[in-house]
């Protein structure tokens, strides 16, 4: 089968769940990079800010390591963020 868009492929081979939750994690991280960037930070810097080591937030940011969520929250507080709970919008 021939597909012409990632989309078709992905909703192929993934569940519905499995989309969400990758969707989920893509959005956050760019967020995350984002914030990070705009704080003027690298990845270094925020290691010395939050006692984390430069290759975990590296493996964070690329996505290939789930942290616990106390390492989200080191993370998140010296770029100006908290962790909160929200709705998800309807598409």
């Amino acid at each position: 089968m021939k597909y012409t868009e990632w989309d078709e492929l992905r909703e192929e081979l993934f569940t519905p769940e499995e989309i969400a939750i990758q969707d989920a994690k893509a959005d956050f991280l760019c967020k995350l990079i984002d914030a990070r960037k705009k704080k003027g930070f690298s990845q270094k810097k925020l290691g010395e800010e939050t006692s984390i080591k430069q290759p975990v937030i590296a493996r964070l940011e690329k996505g290939r390591t789930n942290p616990q969520l106390e390492t989200l929250i080191k993370i998140l507080l010296p770029l100006g963020f908290k962790l909160s709970i929200e709705p998800i919008e309807a598409k």
